[in-house]
């Protein structure tokens, strides 16, 4: 059998019109002699009846000072997949093609036993296989598996997979079902160069690697999850994205060994971010290293995603999303953390909030209080230059740093790794700093 996966995101399923033009894709595989097996997202996006921030917030505004609980609000959450899978399914019907809908657990997908985020341990796709061979399309929830505990609990758990997981349920089958290609449709042509709200005219990269897409997906373009990308990478799965809306022929993402050279890829950003950097002169070698991993232990176990993360001699630094600033600040202003004796006060912002003076007043006779100030810098975001094996040649980011000066867009922090140079800039500055590195690295020259 020759398996090719197609998965469509919730733009794709929206509405009547959107999933019928799906599943014309669908079909035209079957055609082509492909044993198509889809993945489907949740129908539409935020604001849409039946989309996962949607069903969400019907959660949450039944009393917002009570947190929703993580296994209940995977089950709510996961109908919308559900909804999507039944009703994409009947629609292959009514144009003449046998199909059945699958649930995660259904479709044989097992997962770790973390709600909400929870990672896929194995697959058993052998009623996948068994549809398959029976002539029929099956229709797959993306986004949710089943967690079986130690002691074989009937039906297991249902988990979800975290934002992005129907990518990541797609790539995940194809490598189960051992899929010649897995494709993700999308509202775009492909991968482009640029975010188009930015550069309008960005052309669609017809060729990127697995880094290279994992890298993109990771600083803040939503073409593509990184697991799905990783997945597709670990098992040599050829993986491409395409959209649903036209006959473009997208881009294909390969392995480093058929793309070689070097070369810069795409300009890519983040949303609204917040800098916190942690002064830490006042703290001892040993001091520091202790706070700073109090402080990187706190965001890990309250899941806060951090961008540029900086260390020196003197303190740390980092930058949040804003939608979590708020709950970063909850989480740290005001914290304190002994070490050896010495008791440390951690401060979030300039001026001391009244928890941090309470905190004061109380530690008073316990000894010297030393606080930690955190200095925020607001309104900022975080561009990325991304490039495959291009980033440590000589000259780029005096090229990047260049190019900003002469455009008078000022920089904040840096960083790096292999595949990318970062710059965090003032968040009014988003798209001309995008514009300005497009134009350096003449990105619209790249096919």
């Amino acid at each position: 059998m020759r398996i090719k996966v197609m998965k469509f995101g919730g733009t794709s399923v929206a509405k009547h019109e959107a999933r019928v033009q799906s599943a014309l894709k669908v079909i035209s595989a079957k055609e082509q002699g492909f044993s198509p097996v889809v993945v489907v997202s949740a129908i539409g996006r935020k604001g849409a009846p039946y989309a996962t921030d949607t069903l969400i917030n019907m959660l949450r505004e039944i009393d917002p000072a009570v947190e929703p609980d993580a296994r209940e609000l995977d089950l709510l959450v996961a109908c919308g997949e559900i909804l999507s899978s039944v009703i994409f399914a009947h629609t292959l019907k009514t144009l003449g093609y046998h199909a059945m809908a699958f649930r995660g657990g259904q479709a044989g997908i097992r997962t770790d036993g973390v709600y909400g985020n929870a990672r896929i341990v194995g697959i058993n796709p052998i009623s996948l296989l068994r549809t398959v061979e029976q002539g029929s399309i099956p229709v797959v929830c993306g986004f949710q598996g089943v967690y079986v505990p130690g002691d074989g609990a009937p039906g297991g758990e249902l988990t979800t997979l975290g934002r992005g997981g129907s990518d990541t349920t797609a790539s995940a089958v194809g490598a189960a079902l051992k899929a010649e290609a897995v494709e993700i449709f999308t509202d775009v042509d492909g991968v482009k160069t640029a975010d188009p709200d930015s550069v309008p005219n960005a052309p669609t990269l017809r060729n990127v690697t697995y880094d290279e897409v994992a890298e993109i997906a990771h600083l803040g373009a939503k073409v593509l999850h990184p697991r799905a990308a990783e997945i597709a990478m670990n098992f040599d799965i050829p993986l491409w994205v395409k959209n649903t809306f036209s006959d473009d022929q997208g881009t294909e993402i390969v392995r480093r060994d058929r793309f070689p050279g070097r070369r810069v890829t795409g300009v890519t950003h983040t949303g609204k971010l917040v800098y916190l950097q942690f002064d830490l002169k006042d703290a001892t070698g040993e001091h520091r290293r202790i706070l700073e991993s109090r402080i990187f232990e706190t965001m890990a176990r309250y899941g806060l995603n951090l961008f540029m993360l900086n260390l020196s001699p003197s303190g740390t630094g980092f930058a949040v999303p804003r939608s979590q600033f708020a709950m970063l600040a909850g989480i740290l202003d005001s914290l304190v953390v002994p070490v050896d004796g010495q008791i440390y006060l951690l401060q979030v912002g300039a001026q001391p909030s009244k928890d941090v003076e309470n905190q004061l007043r109380l530690l008073a006779p316990m000894g010297t209080v030393k606080t930690v100030v955190a200095e925020l810098t607001e309104g900022c975001t975080m561009v990325s230059l991304v490039g495959h094996d291009y980033m440590q040649q000589p000259g780029v980011f005096f090229d990047v740093l260049s190019a900003l000066h002469e455009a008078q867009i000022p920089v904040l922090q840096t960083t790096d790794s292999d595949y990318s140079l970062s710059v965090l800039i003032p968040e009014s500055e988003t798209n001309r700093c995008v514009k300005s590195l497009h134009e350096r690295f003449k990105l619209s020259e790249i096919i």
